[in-house]
């Protein structure tokens, strides 16, 4: 026997050893590690490495609304179905604020794993870049496209006080107050729609700008401000409880998703007025392709459920999906678009 071996306490001469069987944690463990030893032999980098045991954690789904927002009530019906489709459960942290700044940042600098992802609208995307000269994030390069999510109609709502029940009213009553009247925004989208109106009306009214439009429309409740056009899903409850006044929707026709009401189109004699809100999902650039995969199969099982898509309709939002390349050239056409309101609507670049 050679000196330097000593026996375990369970193991005297003549007597065979006691093994025990390793756990199921133990063995996952182990196997992980095989996986990820084989992958990076095989030439992978860490993180696609480790893309192999993905996902073994909570993912969080960032957005830059607060909640009640479209866009948050749009990501917790996500966050509920992933849970089954990837076996971690998801939890939805609202970042609202300063434009959808402080989500697409912390975002954007969130570790590329599949843990962290951005549930947002054309506000971070496609309208920032239009709104200001720089932003702390890049919407392109900053994040790896997964799907589009749905759209949405606004809605023109005007607090009950206004002698208005059709925009064109409501223009002509702006027009004998110029400068006494404000609209409020939560969102770029707001922001822009408020401002197109403004443009192709030709009235003197201000902005008051929000953190996310549930906010705004509480205070338009309040009487602080007058008028506001944002989201269906944030505006129309509020109109149902007779709170504030619809007068219309930003589509070109009319939409089930807010029955009975007219076009700003037609209803403020304004020819060409038409916006749409959009959705859609990131994860951080150089995520890699597995996981991204992975979400973007994910997303698409969840909006194909009958019982998400009614969920979905009954907030104003009709769910669609896309390939991560039709985002990517669907965010091109609109940042192009949204530069093109944006001078149209003599919106200063900040």
């Amino acid at each position: 026997m050679h000196a330097e071996y000593q026996a375990r306490p369970s193991e005297t001469l003549g007597q065979p050893v006691k093994r025990t069987s390793p756990s199921a944690t133990a063995r996952k463990r182990r196997f992980a590690l095989t996986l990820t030893l084989l992958a990076l032999a095989a030439g992978l980098g860490p993180q696609q490495a480790a893309a192999t045991d993905y996902p073994s954690k909570p993912i969080s789904i960032v957005v830059p609304f607060s909640a009640g927002s479209a866009t948050d009530k749009l990501a917790r019906l996500i966050g509920e179905g992933l849970p089954q489709r990837l076996g971690q459960p998801a939890v939805v942290e609202n970042k609202a604020g300063a434009s959808g700044f402080l989500a697409s940042t912390h975002v954007a600098r969130s570790a590329p794993d599949g843990y962290t992802i951005l549930v947002t609208a054309n506000t971070t995307q496609a309208g920032n870049p239009a709104l200001f000269h720089k932003l702390p994030y890049d919407p392109v390069k900053d994040f790896a496209p997964l799907s589009k999510l749905g759209t949405t109609p606004l809605a023109m709502v005007i607090h009950p006080s206004i002698p208005a029940d059709t925009v064109a009213q409501f223009i002509d009553y702006a027009r004998r107050n110029p400068g006494k009247l404000f609209f409020g925004s939560g969102s770029t989208s707001a922001r822009v729609a408020g401002e197109m109106l403004k443009s192709a009306a030709g009235i003197d009214i201000a902005n008051v700008q929000y953190k996310s439009n549930p906010e705004a429309v509480t205070d338009l409740a309040g009487g602080h401000i007058q008028f506001m056009i944002a989201d269906a899903v944030t505006t129309l409850p509020l109109a149902h409880a007779g709170k504030v006044k619809a007068l219309a929707v930003s589509t070109r026709q009319p939409t089930d998703l807010a029955p009975g009401l007219p076009t700003i189109e037609r209803s403020g004699n304004l020819p060409g007025f038409e916006f749409v809100g959009w959705f859609a999902a990131y994860a951080p650039a150089q995520t890699p392709k597995a996981v991204l995969e992975q979400l973007t199969s994910s997303i698409h099982d969840i909006l194909r459920d009958p019982s998400i898509r009614s969920k979905l309709l009954a907030v104003g939002i009709e769910a669609e999906s896309s390939t991560p390349m039709e985002l990517a050239a669907f965010q091109e056409a609109e940042t192009a678009k949204w530069k093109k309101l944006v001078e149209q609507a003599r919106i200063p670049v900040q």
